[in-house]
């Protein structure tokens, strides 16, 4: 099984212009998600995906491998798309361009999930994360996923789901993380499918595979990181990184 991990690049972002390109301990924020991600040892090949010049500039002048995108894309998922149409590959990992913090122990866990599935039911999986601070909740910067008895994704949102009507039911609330991992035709369906409105709405991709029947798997861990969209973002992974 061929795996390679596809990084989205965008140097423009509404909530922070040119995140991917500040400093983090000496080095940009996509250079280090882009050497965090090739440090796992999980995959054959890892490439940042972008339309950016400088973005791609960056990886190359460093060592790194990088794609640039042909066509503009609304979202990472069809930039990915775009980028493996042609590659010989079986599943595809995208990690997020803000996420320095990857790390092995959550991607293995991800990958794992389509060696046990042997009837290649799943068509993406994903990480979520335990969350019990009510201000990240109600976040709207923050996604949260529910979950079925067999952990495969009922629903993604910016609101607080489930909604707390009764604070006694015992509701566990879970942030979702930004790494997919796909099989390559999922992707490519992904491309080929027009946005509907909850996806529109909501503003959260992975909405499209449900509303047309894809099935998600969603992995609980326990590492959180430090997904960078905002300034403050920012200086909490400066901190951490020290």
């Amino acid at each position: 099984m061929k795996i390679i991990s596809m990084i989205p690049a965008r140097y423009s972002a509404s909530r922070f212009p040119a995140k991917l390109m500040q400093n983090l301990a000496g080095k940009t924020v996509i250079l280090r998600t882009y050497e965090a991600t090739v440090a796992t040892n999980l995959f054959d090949d890892v490439y940042v995906v972008t339309d950016s010049d400088i973005i791609f500039n960056e990886i190359v002048s460093n060592g790194g491998k990088a794609i640039m995108s042909k066509l503009e894309h609304q979202s990472g998922s069809d930039r990915i798309a775009e980028a493996v149409a042609d590659l010989d590959v079986d599943i595809v990992v995208n990690v997020q361009g803000d996420e320095p913090f990857t790390e092995r122990e959550s991607l293995s866990k991800v990958l794992e999930v389509f060696k046990d599935d042997y009837n290649k039911e799943i068509d993406l999986a994903s990480l979520m994360v335990e969350i019990h601070d009510w201000d990240e909740i109600s976040n709207p910067n923050t996604v949260k996923v529910i979950v079925d008895q067999n952990n495969f994704a009922l629903y993604f949102s910016r609101s607080p789901i489930p909604f707390p009507r009764d604070k006694e039911a015992g509701a566990r609330y879970f942030k979702h993380k930004g790494i997919y991992a796909f099989r390559k035709q999922a992707l490519l369906d992904f491309y080929k499918l027009p946005m509907q409105f909850l996806e529109a709405t909501e503003k959260i991709e992975c909405i499209r595979y449900l509303e047309y029947g894809k099935k998600i798997k969603m992995v609980e861990t326990t590492i959180e990181g430090v997904e960078i969209d905002t300034p403050e973002d920012l200086e909490r992974a400066k901190r951490l990184w020290k």
